[in-house]
């Protein structure tokens, strides 16, 4: 997928007709017949190999990843395809209503959980083949690409590049509010305190957040989101309805923006820059931007995790999902897997701002020594969130229902809704579309 960590996932919905149509008439997929192939046995054949918006910067990288694996497996052959990050899902639904799904799919895994339902992924924790590399990758990684039920619970795409994103903190707006520089905020109540702190000592001119709480800050509070089968949401209970309400207080008492409602990433960004907030999620790319643009601000500068009650970061992560109806599985399975060792992995993160899944990469110096650049720096903070970190998001949840509880949030904040009332609302109207999905 495009390597942006604020890109938002495609939706459940938009495939569900088309797949529900291509499993009910056993139609083939990455040229596969019936049921597919065995994952088992001699890797041979010629096997489709599909990217998401990878060709125009990494072209050489896949090339040469495409060489080095037919050297190897001289009797495979690898067509490797790549498809624009715009109308992605579209492209997987017509693949799959048509039968031409490639034989390793490049899927995140609210991609991967409407094709597995239809069937069309291999489980890969029943699959022998498949089932004995789990231990090549960090838990984490292996857990982020599980799917719920109904069908088999299990993992569907093999684990390759995991992101996360650190939080940029303004130290001298933290010292002049009389709170420690050195010890953000780990908590959501040392959040919302230290939030109440810079709106008093600021007369409410500084901002600590400038964005209302989306689906990941009630995991990170430890809300439960769903219930055990993912067939229904559940962030409208008591601790849902607590966190809503608090950030209703930070709004009233100025902690929050005063645009919070309609804020873009973009503005929030420049606010941050102008430091009329304190706190905000970045990467290497704008510490270039602020050491040139704000020096005091560059300065200034601490990295953190965004706070959380779980000791859980958040965490993205992609996957490779192999076809269950391959003609040549036992060679889409050792592709995939090449692809998602370590050596491989390793490669492909050093030339990009992505962290493997492969056990034991992250605690090499790359990832562990900072080499003085803002990259290294970020790089390092970002890789120390990684070890125990969770897909916060549910799979399920498509980009309507993220819109709904957006909605319904900025009733409760605007005082048109109780927090308990708008998230009852939320929750239903989820529930509505996740049925007929």
């Amino acid at each position: 997928m495009a390597l942006s960590r604020g890109t938002a996932l495609a939706t459940v919905p938009l495939l569900a007709a088309a797949l529900v149509l291509t499993a009910a008439c056993g139609a083939d997929g990455g040229g596969g017949g019936g049921s597919g192939s065995s994952a088992d046995g001699k890797p041979e054949g010629k096997i489709t190999f599909q990217t998401w918006n990878l060709r125009a910067k990494y072209k050489d990288y896949f090339e040469g990843l495409v060489r080095d694996f037919e050297k190897q497996q001289p009797g495979v052959t690898v067509t490797w395809l790549d498809q624009p990050a715009d109308n992605y899902a579209d492209k997987l639904s017509a693949d799959a209503a048509g039968g031409t799904l490639p034989d390793v799919v490049n899927v995140s895994p609210d991609l991967s959980y409407p094709l597995a339902r239809a069937g069309m992924l291999v489980n890969l924790d029943e699959e022998k083949a498949t089932a004995r590399y789990k231990g090549e990758y960090t838990p984490e990684a292996w857990a982020g690409n599980v799917l719920p039920g109904p069908g088999p619970v299990g993992s569907y795409a093999f684990p390759w590049y995991l992101n996360t994103g650190p939080l940029f903190y303004n130290k001298k707006l933290f010292s002049e509010s009389g709170l420690d520089p050195e010890k953000p905020p780990r908590t959501y109540d040392e959040l919302f305190g230290a939030a109440e702190a810079m709106a008093r000592a600021s007369g409410g001119k500084v901002a600590t957040l400038a964005g209302t709480p989306s689906i990941e800050d009630f995991g990170r509070y430890g809300v439960r989101l769903m219930d055990d089968k993912a067939t229904a949401f559940t962030y409208n209970e008591p601790k849902g309805v607590e966190l809503l309400g608090k950030y209703k207080e930070l709004y009233d008492h100025g902690g929050l923006d005063p645009q919070a409602l309609t804020n873009t990433p973009e503005k929030v960004g420049q606010k941050f820059l102008e430091q009329r907030v304190a706190m905000n999620p970045g990467s290497a790319l704008d510490l270039a931007n602020f050491k040139k643009n704000a020096p005091g601000l560059y300065r200034s500068l601490g990295i953190t995790d965004a706070p959380n009650n779980t000791g859980k970061p958040n965490m993205y992560v992609m996957g490779l999902g192999i076809s269950a109806r391959s003609k040549h599985k036992a060679a889409a399975v050792a592709f995939a897997h090449f692809v998602t060792e370590r050596r491989n992995q390793e490669e492909f993160a050093h030339r990009v701002a992505v962290f493997p899944s492969t056990k034991g990469s992250l605690d090499t110096p790359y990832w562990t020594k900072d080499d003085g650049t803002d990259e290294g720096r970020v790089r390092v903070a970002s890789a120390k969130m990684l070890k125990g970190a969770v897909n916060y998001t549910p799979v399920v949840m498509s980009d309507e229902m993220k819109t709904v509880l957006k909605n319904e949030v900025a009733k409760a904040l605007q005082g048109k809704k109780s927090p308990q009332r708008a998230l009852d609302d939320a929750v239903a109207r989820s529930n509505e579309l996740l049925r007929q999905g």
